[in-house]
């Protein structure tokens, strides 16, 4: 049975930063593919990062420059660092597992997710 965990959510002013961190556990593999989505309230799903085996990360173009993927290979875990937050970011925080990423999309309705960690950014 696969489980994704996050963590590292919680209350912020405008400008400061936060780490993410997820930890999938259950797959057969190591190094599957990861990424973090995010969903605000009466909002669509927006898919964020994603990273590849390779390391090779993926961004969507509201975080690009602000927010930075990671990851640890030999546990399935990955890290989201995000910075220079801004109330517009206030949102439930999502990772998946073994998910569709590529150089140029992802996928956030791919893979195996978990149930979340609330980020809000006050002004």
């Amino acid at each position: 049975q696969v489980q994704v965990e996050e963590s590292g959510g919680g209350l912020v002013q405008a400008g400061e930063s936060l780490r993410l961190t997820c930890t999938a556990s259950g797959l057969s593999q190591v190094g599957v593919p990861m990424g973090w989505f995010r969903q605000g309230p009466g909002k669509e799903r927006e898919g964020l990062a994603c990273i590849m085996k390779s390391g090779a990360p993926y961004y969507t173009a509201s975080v690009k420059g602000r927010f930075t993927i990671s990851r640890d290979n030999d546990r399935n875990t990955a890290y989201l660092e995000m910075n220079n937050l801004k109330p517009e970011d206030t949102a439930m925080y999502y990772c998946a597992a073994r998910v569709s990423c590529y150089s140029h999309r992802y996928d956030p309705d791919s893979g195996y997710g978990g149930r979340g960690t609330q980020v809000t950014v006050s002004a």
